[in-house]
């Protein structure tokens, strides 16, 4: 791959601007760097290299390290299971699939022991039956498809909006409103290219939310998805002040609350409480719930005491 420095990248320094261009890690590109295989102007350079514009730096890729997913004998949660689809109840801190950096230990792993060949292949290997996605800190439901029929007429209701999913969440202030919609659209982050953000050219995102109760310095929202873009709700919410509890990516610094109860917090406050969809084989909708997870409901009787 060959890059041409632009004039709104000069000055930085070369990691920098190779993680960016090459949407990869800071890490990954301090780490090609020092292996040789980044060349500035076709020299070797030293990560702390500032770029200028009109500079060449050329990257040539190494051949990605062979994953495999692996069937894993890890407990599963499933509320709803037929010969087409299976609905998870997804805890906090369980990655859905193999990626760099979570090879084994996740969602697909467990399928894989419990369902054994009886996944859908669309997703390809290290996505067998998955058809959409929650992240690694949020708990909730779920959908898999256990054949290539259900995979893609669960994705067909996915993209024309008859799939919905209810997510509960608390988040930071007490909003105006008692219920509204965030229409922005969201893309990679032009200043982290491992985050998400709110950008001009991004994808089309809309999220409804109803305030559910409020706190002293918090609001406990249900949210409906209207579209389904990576980290949706907690790139909408923070652009708008009221970023999730529990959230270190997309919030501020933490509040007191969240530094005297972190161990009520693995991660953001947000769960996937609702799924509505229809059967893939006879159409007959179907409505699955799962409980909010016990820290979640910890959190908000402690919440309620300290707002009397």
């Amino acid at each position: 791959m060959i890059f041409t420095v632009g004039e709104e990248s000069r000055g930085k320094r070369l990691d920098v601007f190779l993680a960016e261009a090459a949407e990869i890690s800071r890490s990954a590109a301090e780490k090609h760097i020092t292996a040789g295989i980044v060349l500035l102007n076709g020299a070797p350079a030293t990560k702390k290299t500032v770029v200028n514009a009109g500079d060449c730096v050329s990257y040539e890729a190494p051949e990605p390290v062979e994953c495999r997913a692996v069937a894993q004998n890890i407990p599963l949660d499933v509320v709803y299971e037929d010969g087409d689809i299976i609905v998870i109840n997804k805890p906090v801190g369980m990655v859905v699939h193999p990626a760099a950096g979570n090879p084994d230990g996740t969602l697909v792993n467990a399928l894989l022991a419990h369902c054994g060949d009886s996944l859908s292949g669309v997703g390809g290997e290290l996505r067998p039956g998955i058809v959409h996605r929650i992240d690694k800190e949020t708990s909730g439901l779920i959908a898999v498809a256990k054949n290539d029929a259900a995979h893609l007429a669960l994705s067909a209701q996915l993209k024309d909006k008859t799939m919905s999913r209810v997510y509960f969440a608390i988040v930071r202030g007490n909003i105006k409103e008692e219920s509204g919609r965030i229409d922005k659209p969201i893309g990679r982050s032009l200043k982290d290219r491992k985050k998400m953000a709110v950008v001009p050219d991004g994808r089309e995102a809309a999220t409804r939310f109803y305030v559910v109760e409020r706190y002293e310095g918090w609001t406990l929202l249900r949210l409906e998805l209207e579209t389904g873009r990576t980290h949706q709700i907690r790139v909408h919410m923070a652009s708008v002040g009221h970023s999730l509890m529990g959230d270190t990516v997309y919030s501020p610094a933490n509040s007191p609350f969240e530094n005297k109860h972190r161990s009520l917090l693995p991660g953001q406050m947000l769960h996937a409480a609702e799924l509505r969809l229809k059967h893939p084989k006879n159409g007959e909708e179907m409505v699955f719930k799962a409980d909010l997870p016990d820290n979640f409901k910890r959190v908000i009787d402690i919440l309620r005491q300290s707002s009397k």
